[in-house]
């Protein structure tokens, strides 16, 4: 598959999800930009505390975004499909 211009990458939102998912990054980049804040806030409001919970959803979100090929999981918030 040949890359697009302004496509985003399946493999950069798994890693921001795997990496980064406990602020979100990986919603930032896709343009989820309220589930990433919801992320960030868990995070910030709980002042830490609670940073497992965004960690967890982030790495398994990360994960699907790897390996899902069809669906919710393969497309950006303008629905346009996600490349590698």
């Amino acid at each position: 598959m040949e890359h697009v211009p302004g496509r985003k990458s399946r493999l950069t939102a798994g890693l921001l999800g795997i990496l980064l998912g406990v602020v979100g990054a990986h919603r930032f980049y896709l343009g989820y930009k309220g589930l990433g804040w919801v992320m960030l806030l868990i995070t910030a409001v709980s002042l830490g505390n609670a940073w497992f919970v965004p960690a967890i959803w982030g790495a398994v979100e990360g994960v699907l975004y790897l390996v899902m090929r069809k669906g919710y999981w393969s497309v950006d918030a303008k629905l346009r499909p996600l490349q590698w």
